[in-house]
Protein backbone atom coordinates (compact mmCIF):
# COMPACT_ATOMS: atom_id res chain seq x y z
CA UNK A 1 0.00 0.00 0.00
CA UNK A 2 1.33 3.53 -1.12
CA UNK A 3 2.74 5.78 2.10
CA UNK A 4 -0.19 8.22 0.77
CA UNK A 5 -2.88 5.74 1.86
CA UNK A 6 -1.55 5.05 5.27
CA UNK A 7 -3.38 6.64 8.74
CA UNK A 8 -1.87 10.23 8.85
CA UNK A 9 -0.71 8.74 12.64
CA UNK A 10 1.33 6.90 10.92
CA UNK A 11 3.17 8.62 8.52
CA UNK A 12 7.06 9.37 9.55
CA UNK A 13 6.63 13.31 8.81
CA UNK A 14 3.10 13.24 10.75
CA UNK A 15 4.44 11.00 13.61
CA UNK A 16 7.54 12.93 13.95
CA UNK A 17 5.64 16.60 14.10
CA UNK A 18 2.93 15.18 16.78
CA UNK A 19 5.23 12.83 18.92
CA UNK A 20 8.84 14.17 18.06
CA UNK A 21 11.79 12.88 16.17
CA UNK A 22 12.25 10.06 19.60
CA UNK A 23 9.26 8.38 18.65
CA UNK A 24 10.41 7.25 15.45
CA UNK A 25 12.35 3.84 14.41
CA UNK A 26 15.39 4.24 12.41
CA UNK A 27 13.53 3.03 9.44
CA UNK A 28 10.97 5.93 9.81
CA UNK A 29 13.74 8.45 9.96
CA UNK A 30 15.68 7.23 7.15
CA UNK A 31 12.23 7.52 5.18
CA UNK A 32 12.11 10.82 5.76
CA UNK A 33 15.71 11.55 4.61
CA UNK A 34 15.13 9.55 1.43
CA UNK A 35 11.76 11.71 1.11
CA UNK A 36 10.62 8.70 -1.37
CA UNK A 37 10.15 5.39 -2.63
CA UNK A 38 11.38 3.20 -5.55
CA UNK A 39 8.81 1.04 -8.17
CA UNK A 40 7.28 -1.35 -5.84
CA UNK A 41 8.32 0.39 -2.45
CA UNK A 42 7.02 2.62 -0.37
CA UNK A 43 9.52 4.66 1.27
CA UNK A 44 9.39 3.35 4.68
CA UNK A 45 10.08 -0.01 3.03
CA UNK A 46 12.70 1.12 0.70
CA UNK A 47 14.63 2.76 4.27
CA UNK A 48 13.43 -0.88 5.81
CA UNK A 49 15.67 -2.69 2.82
CA UNK A 50 18.37 0.01 3.35
CA UNK A 51 18.89 -0.57 7.20
CA UNK A 52 19.38 -4.45 6.36
CA UNK A 53 21.69 -4.16 3.70
CA UNK A 54 23.69 -2.37 5.54
CA UNK A 55 23.20 -4.00 9.18
CA UNK A 56 22.37 -0.49 11.36
CA UNK A 57 22.28 3.40 10.76
CA UNK A 58 25.98 3.52 11.90
CA UNK A 59 27.13 1.07 8.59
CA UNK A 60 24.65 3.45 6.64
CA UNK A 61 26.29 6.26 7.45
CA UNK A 62 30.21 4.96 7.59
CA UNK A 63 29.77 3.36 4.01
CA UNK A 64 31.92 4.63 1.19
CA UNK A 65 30.33 6.35 -2.08
CA UNK A 66 30.59 3.05 -4.16
CA UNK A 67 28.87 1.00 -1.85
CA UNK A 68 26.27 3.73 -1.01
CA UNK A 69 25.08 4.62 -4.50
CA UNK A 70 24.96 0.92 -5.31
CA UNK A 71 22.71 0.11 -2.95
CA UNK A 72 18.40 0.32 -4.36
CA UNK A 73 17.29 4.11 -4.17
CA UNK A 74 20.14 5.36 -3.50
CA UNK A 75 22.61 7.65 -5.34
CA UNK A 76 25.08 10.24 -5.40
CA UNK A 77 23.18 13.06 -4.68
CA UNK A 78 21.43 11.24 -1.77
CA UNK A 79 25.54 10.71 -0.46
CA UNK A 80 26.14 14.27 -0.83
CA UNK A 81 23.17 15.24 0.99
CA UNK A 82 24.19 12.53 3.68
CA UNK A 83 27.49 13.98 4.31
CA UNK A 84 26.09 17.11 4.73
CA UNK A 85 23.69 16.16 7.32
CA UNK A 86 26.64 14.34 9.36
CA UNK A 87 28.94 17.83 9.10
CA UNK A 88 26.65 19.74 10.09
CA UNK A 89 25.41 17.42 12.83
CA UNK A 90 29.13 17.60 14.46
CA UNK A 91 29.41 21.32 14.02
CA UNK A 92 26.03 22.23 15.81
CA UNK A 93 27.70 20.06 19.07
CA UNK A 94 30.84 21.72 18.53
CA UNK A 95 29.73 25.59 18.31
CA UNK A 96 27.06 24.12 21.81
CA UNK A 97 30.30 22.95 22.83
CA UNK A 98 31.96 26.13 22.68
CA UNK A 99 28.85 28.32 24.06
CA UNK A 100 28.83 26.67 27.48
CA UNK A 101 30.95 25.86 30.09
CA UNK A 102 32.11 22.46 29.42
CA UNK A 103 31.60 21.45 33.05
CA UNK A 104 27.72 22.02 32.78
CA UNK A 105 27.35 20.03 29.59
CA UNK A 106 29.17 17.20 29.77
CA UNK A 107 26.85 15.39 27.33
CA UNK A 108 27.23 17.78 24.60
CA UNK A 109 31.15 17.33 25.12
CA UNK A 110 30.90 13.42 25.16
CA UNK A 111 28.32 13.56 22.07
CA UNK A 112 30.97 15.80 19.65
CA UNK A 113 33.99 13.69 20.50
CA UNK A 114 32.05 10.22 20.39
CA UNK A 115 30.82 11.63 16.26
CA UNK A 116 34.30 13.21 15.94
CA UNK A 117 36.39 10.49 16.83
CA UNK A 118 34.26 6.72 17.08
CA UNK A 119 34.63 6.46 12.93
CA UNK A 120 38.38 6.90 12.88
CA UNK A 121 40.20 3.81 11.62
CA UNK A 122 43.70 5.25 12.94
CA UNK A 123 44.26 6.43 16.86
CA UNK A 124 43.67 10.24 17.43
CA UNK A 125 44.97 12.30 20.28
CA UNK A 126 42.76 15.14 20.31
CA UNK A 127 43.15 17.91 23.14
CA UNK A 128 40.52 20.83 24.25
CA UNK A 129 41.72 23.77 25.68
CA UNK A 130 39.76 25.79 28.24
CA UNK A 131 39.81 28.88 29.78
CA UNK A 132 39.55 30.10 33.17
CA UNK A 133 35.87 29.77 33.03
CA UNK A 134 36.12 26.19 31.33
CA UNK A 135 35.20 27.48 27.75
CA UNK A 136 36.61 26.38 24.83
CA UNK A 137 39.18 28.24 23.32
CA UNK A 138 40.11 25.36 21.00
CA UNK A 139 40.22 22.14 20.09
CA UNK A 140 42.67 20.19 17.61
CA UNK A 141 43.95 16.67 16.94
CA UNK A 142 47.99 16.57 18.36
CA UNK A 143 49.03 13.34 17.20
CA UNK A 144 47.64 10.55 14.59
CA UNK A 145 49.21 7.26 14.86
CA UNK A 146 48.51 3.45 13.42
CA UNK A 147 45.51 1.16 13.72
CA UNK A 148 46.79 0.49 17.51
CA UNK A 149 48.33 3.45 18.70
CA UNK A 150 49.46 7.26 18.59
CA UNK A 151 52.57 7.98 20.09
CA UNK A 152 51.77 11.42 22.05
CA UNK A 153 54.95 13.46 23.48
CA UNK A 154 54.59 15.50 26.69
CA UNK A 155 56.65 18.34 25.64
CA UNK A 156 54.27 19.14 22.21
CA UNK A 157 51.19 19.07 24.48
CA UNK A 158 52.64 21.55 26.66
CA UNK A 159 53.87 23.82 23.83
CA UNK A 160 50.45 23.69 22.59
CA UNK A 161 49.11 24.98 26.15
CA UNK A 162 51.30 27.67 26.72
CA UNK A 163 50.14 28.35 23.03
CA UNK A 164 47.01 29.03 23.43
CA UNK A 165 47.39 30.50 26.92
CA UNK A 166 45.12 27.33 28.26
CA UNK A 167 43.64 26.56 31.67
CA UNK A 168 42.19 23.63 31.76
CA UNK A 169 42.58 20.70 29.02
CA UNK A 170 40.61 17.68 28.61
CA UNK A 171 42.30 15.01 26.53
CA UNK A 172 40.25 12.49 24.23
CA UNK A 173 41.33 9.68 21.55
CA UNK A 174 39.81 6.66 20.16
CA UNK A 175 40.03 3.88 19.77
CA UNK A 176 39.77 2.09 16.54
CA UNK A 177 38.95 -1.95 17.57
CA UNK A 178 36.09 0.13 18.77
CA UNK A 179 36.65 -1.47 22.70
CA UNK A 180 36.55 1.85 24.93
CA UNK A 181 38.20 0.38 27.97
CA UNK A 182 40.91 2.40 29.03
CA UNK A 183 44.20 0.58 29.00
CA UNK A 184 47.73 0.61 31.45
CA UNK A 185 49.30 2.69 28.41
CA UNK A 186 46.60 5.63 28.41
CA UNK A 187 46.17 5.50 32.47
CA UNK A 188 50.22 6.05 32.13
CA UNK A 189 50.54 8.14 29.75
CA UNK A 190 47.78 10.26 31.30
CA UNK A 191 49.09 10.63 34.22
CA UNK A 192 52.44 11.42 32.99
CA UNK A 193 50.61 14.59 30.88
CA UNK A 194 48.48 15.43 34.62
CA UNK A 195 51.67 16.11 36.48
CA UNK A 196 53.66 17.66 33.25
CA UNK A 197 50.68 20.30 33.10
CA UNK A 198 50.22 20.82 36.66
CA UNK A 199 54.15 22.51 36.74
CA UNK A 200 53.02 24.93 34.71
CA UNK A 201 49.20 25.25 36.16
CA UNK A 202 46.98 23.89 33.95
CA UNK A 203 44.57 21.71 35.09
CA UNK A 204 43.80 18.38 33.78
CA UNK A 205 39.52 17.88 34.48
CA UNK A 206 39.24 14.78 31.95
CA UNK A 207 40.65 12.08 29.40
CA UNK A 208 37.81 9.97 27.25
CA UNK A 209 38.69 7.05 25.57
CA UNK A 210 36.14 6.70 22.24
CA UNK A 211 34.97 3.27 21.23
CA UNK A 212 32.29 2.39 18.92
CA UNK A 213 29.22 2.79 21.34
CA UNK A 214 30.57 4.07 24.57
CA UNK A 215 32.72 6.63 25.81
CA UNK A 216 34.58 6.18 28.85
CA UNK A 217 35.29 8.74 31.32
CA UNK A 218 38.74 8.60 33.32
CA UNK A 219 37.04 11.42 35.82
CA UNK A 220 34.06 9.27 36.37
CA UNK A 221 36.24 6.31 36.68
CA UNK A 222 38.42 7.97 39.40
CA UNK A 223 41.38 7.65 37.46
CA UNK A 224 42.46 11.05 37.39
Amino acid sequence: MSLNHWPQHLKPREKLLNQGADSLSDAELLAIFLRTGVVGMDVVSLATHVLQHFGSLNQLFNADESAFCQTKGMGQAKFVQLQAVLEMSKRYFQESMFRENVLDSPEVVRTYLHQLLRDETYEKFLIIHLDNQHRVINDEVLFTGTIDAAAVYPRVVVDSVIKHKTAAVIFAHNHPSGISEPSNADINLTNKLKQALSLIDVRTLDHFVIGYNEVVSFAERGLL
